[in-house]
Protein backbone atom coordinates (compact mmCIF):
# COMPACT_ATOMS: atom_id res chain seq x y z
CA UNK A 1 0.00 0.00 0.00
CA UNK A 2 1.60 3.44 -0.65
CA UNK A 3 1.26 5.73 1.94
CA UNK A 4 2.33 9.35 1.51
CA UNK A 5 2.92 12.31 3.95
CA UNK A 6 -0.58 12.82 5.27
CA UNK A 7 -1.46 9.22 6.41
CA UNK A 8 2.01 9.14 7.93
CA UNK A 9 0.75 12.51 10.26
CA UNK A 10 -2.36 11.17 10.90
CA UNK A 11 -1.05 8.65 13.33
CA UNK A 12 -0.57 10.35 16.86
CA UNK A 13 2.71 8.13 17.60
CA UNK A 14 4.03 9.02 14.43
CA UNK A 15 4.41 12.65 14.98
CA UNK A 16 5.56 12.22 18.16
CA UNK A 17 8.08 10.14 17.05
CA UNK A 18 8.96 12.45 13.88
CA UNK A 19 8.72 15.02 17.31
CA UNK A 20 11.92 12.91 19.00
CA UNK A 21 14.21 12.18 15.81
CA UNK A 22 13.84 16.09 14.78
CA UNK A 23 15.85 16.81 17.76
CA UNK A 24 18.79 14.07 17.23
CA UNK A 25 19.68 11.11 14.84
CA UNK A 26 17.91 7.84 17.03
CA UNK A 27 18.17 3.96 17.24
CA UNK A 28 14.84 2.55 17.20
CA UNK A 29 15.63 0.97 20.64
CA UNK A 30 16.06 4.75 21.79
CA UNK A 31 12.55 5.54 20.34
CA UNK A 32 10.71 2.66 21.25
CA UNK A 33 11.95 3.66 24.88
CA UNK A 34 10.14 7.22 24.59
CA UNK A 35 6.95 4.62 24.60
CA UNK A 36 4.80 3.18 26.16
CA UNK A 37 4.35 0.79 23.88
CA UNK A 38 5.73 -2.53 22.44
CA UNK A 39 9.22 -2.59 19.97
CA UNK A 40 6.73 -3.79 17.44
CA UNK A 41 4.79 -1.38 17.15
CA UNK A 42 7.03 1.63 16.91
CA UNK A 43 9.33 -0.41 14.51
CA UNK A 44 6.13 -0.35 12.39
CA UNK A 45 5.60 3.53 12.66
CA UNK A 46 8.80 3.91 11.89
CA UNK A 47 8.86 1.48 8.79
CA UNK A 48 5.27 3.65 7.61
CA UNK A 49 7.65 7.20 8.28
CA UNK A 50 10.16 5.61 6.31
CA UNK A 51 7.64 4.60 3.05
CA UNK A 52 6.69 8.12 3.41
CA UNK A 53 10.14 9.34 2.85
CA UNK A 54 9.84 11.32 6.17
CA UNK A 55 12.99 9.20 7.70
CA UNK A 56 16.37 8.66 7.01
CA UNK A 57 18.00 5.54 7.88
CA UNK A 58 21.84 5.32 8.42
CA UNK A 59 23.19 1.99 9.18
CA UNK A 60 26.66 2.19 11.11
CA UNK A 61 28.28 -1.34 12.31
CA UNK A 62 25.41 -3.09 13.78
CA UNK A 63 23.32 -0.17 14.68
CA UNK A 64 20.76 1.61 13.00
CA UNK A 65 19.56 5.35 13.55
CA UNK A 66 16.55 7.18 12.25
CA UNK A 67 16.79 10.79 10.87
CA UNK A 68 14.85 13.40 9.93
CA UNK A 69 14.00 14.66 6.19
CA UNK A 70 12.33 17.97 6.45
CA UNK A 71 12.26 18.40 2.90
CA UNK A 72 9.44 15.79 3.09
CA UNK A 73 7.30 18.06 5.05
CA UNK A 74 7.12 20.81 2.60
CA UNK A 75 4.12 18.96 1.68
CA UNK A 76 2.28 19.70 4.92
CA UNK A 77 3.56 23.10 4.49
CA UNK A 78 2.37 24.33 1.19
CA UNK A 79 -0.87 22.40 1.89
CA UNK A 80 -1.59 24.10 5.28
CA UNK A 81 -0.18 27.44 3.98
CA UNK A 82 -3.93 29.03 2.53
CA UNK A 83 -5.16 27.99 5.69
CA UNK A 84 -2.47 29.75 7.77
CA UNK A 85 -2.98 33.05 5.28
CA UNK A 86 -7.01 32.61 6.15
CA UNK A 87 -6.52 32.23 9.92
CA UNK A 88 -4.34 35.43 9.77
CA UNK A 89 -6.66 37.71 7.47
CA UNK A 90 -9.56 36.90 10.03
CA UNK A 91 -7.13 37.35 13.35
CA UNK A 92 -6.25 40.84 11.87
CA UNK A 93 -9.86 41.84 10.79
CA UNK A 94 -10.87 40.59 14.70
CA UNK A 95 -7.87 43.04 16.05
CA UNK A 96 -9.38 45.89 14.05
CA UNK A 97 -12.64 45.82 15.62
CA UNK A 98 -11.01 45.06 19.28
CA UNK A 99 -8.96 48.11 18.59
CA UNK A 100 -12.27 49.97 17.52
CA UNK A 101 -14.11 49.09 20.36
CA UNK A 102 -11.47 49.34 22.99
CA UNK A 103 -11.39 53.40 21.44
CA UNK A 104 -15.16 53.47 21.79
CA UNK A 105 -14.99 52.71 25.44
CA UNK A 106 -11.92 54.75 26.27
CA UNK A 107 -13.79 57.42 24.24
CA UNK A 108 -11.54 58.26 21.58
Amino acid sequence: MRRDVFQAIADPTRREIIELISKKTMTPNTVADSFDLSRQAISKHINILLACGLLALNIQGREYYYSIKPKKLEEVYDWLDPFRKMWEDKFSKLDKVLNTLKSKKNGK
